[in-house]
């Protein structure tokens, strides 16, 4: 269903907002914004590149942004705000169609706050919230309803906890982060050692420390260290239910999709991404500029920047299991190849020794 706008406005004024020129009616009126599919004569949408099941020419968007070298692709009756990124540009115009609510700045009277706690006089709190001893709380903080804050939490400015986020004792959060529902940080990592067949826990004293500017999924976990620091730097984005081991460290802008898994003390450096279902090997490093492609399971370090796959592709169950059988056969086989180039070889060196 297209989102609708509080009031509809020019494409003259669309295109003035983000830079772009005007192919057609700049007086035209946009009252929503959608997707090319399920657009009306109405609504605003975008088109960066053709991709799988995106049919540009059958769109009935009445305005569309788009690249001027995709703009024959596009139904001559659209009117085309051309710019240089289609998809950041429809960003910008979300963001000023549809700016963000400002929650009124109060304490819900249900909320339980220590009295060592120290917040910012616009603090937002809401119901059911409880604040342990010692919390830090900056300016413009937003804490949603049912979060739980443990003993000396530091949270820096204009963070939002949107609801049921859980941060334990001690762990620091910076400014103008984002975490979703559900979300606990700082619970203990998965620390045991086994002492004669029974498995005994280890306690975890680490912290785990967020940088400015972090996104944290919905029902994501993110273990303390056992000694030293979690770490998640600035700028980092993690999807939903991702799970973050003790003593992993996360780079600056890096960007992790939803139900990755990263082991105990693996180290993902800046500009990295994982795609979904990831699994991360503990103690192994990914340099910068790495990018996993979804359910790869990456057991060493990655030394080299680049783009790295694991994983048989989906096929028919019929050719799934020929494939299993003969993987199981490849030892075999590399061993009777290994054999016949040796053959080869002592053939080709006795042929050379006669001549």
């Amino acid at each position: 269903m297209p989102a609708i706008p509080t009031d509809a406005v020019r494409v003259a004024d669309v295109a003035a907002r983000i830079g772009g020129s005007v192919r057609g009616d700049a007086g035209r009126l946009v009252s929503g914004v959608a997707s090319l599919a399920s657009a009306t004569i109405s609504d605003l949408s975008y088109f960066s590149g053709n991709r799988r099941g995106i049919q540009p020419d059958k769109t009935s968007a009445g305005v569309v942004l788009c690249q001027s070298k995709h703009q024959d692709a596009l139904p001559s009756g659209a009117v085309l705000i051309l710019v240089p990124n289609p998809q950041s540009a429809f960003v910008d115009v979300l963001e000023w169609l549809f700016p963000r609510s400002e929650p009124t700045k109060c304490i819900d009277p249900c909320a339980h706050i220590h009295p060592t706690a120290d917040l910012a006089d616009d603090v937002t709190v809401g119901a059911h919230v409880v604040i342990g001893a010692g919390c830090r709380i900056a300016s413009g903080v937003r804490i949603g309803p049912g979060c739980i804050l443990g003993e000396n939490i530091s949270i820096g400015s204009d963070t939002e906890l949107i609801a049921r986020v859980t941060v334990m004792n001690h762990c620091e959060i910076g400014a103008r982060c984002v975490i979703q529902p559900g979300a606990v940080i700082g619970s203990d990592g998965f620390g045991l050692i086994n002492e004669q067949g029974r498995w005994r826990r280890v306690p975890q004293l680490g912290r785990v420390v967020i940088g400015d500017d972090v996104d944290i999924g919905a029902n994501t976990t993110i273990d303390r260290g056992a000694l030293d620091d979690t770490r998640i730097d600035n700028g980092a984005k993690l999807d939903n239910l991702i799970q973050v081991a003790h003593n992993v460290e996360i780079g600056a802008h890096s960007a992790i999709a939803g139900c990755a898994g990263l082991a105990g003390s693996s180290v993902v450096g800046k500009y990295c991404t994982l795609g979904g279902g990831v699994g991360l090997a503990g103690h192994l490093t990914l340099v910068d500029g790495v990018h996993i492609t979804g359910m790869s399971m990456v057991t060493r370090s990655i030394r080299q920047p680049g783009v790295y796959s694991a994983g048989t592709p989906l096929d028919t169950n019929d050719n799934w299991h020929k494939n299993a059988a003969r993987f199981k056969q490849l030892e075999r086989i590399a061993h009777r190849v290994q054999a016949l180039e040796t053959g080869l070889n002592a053939l080709r060196k006795n042929d050379e020794e006669n001549l």
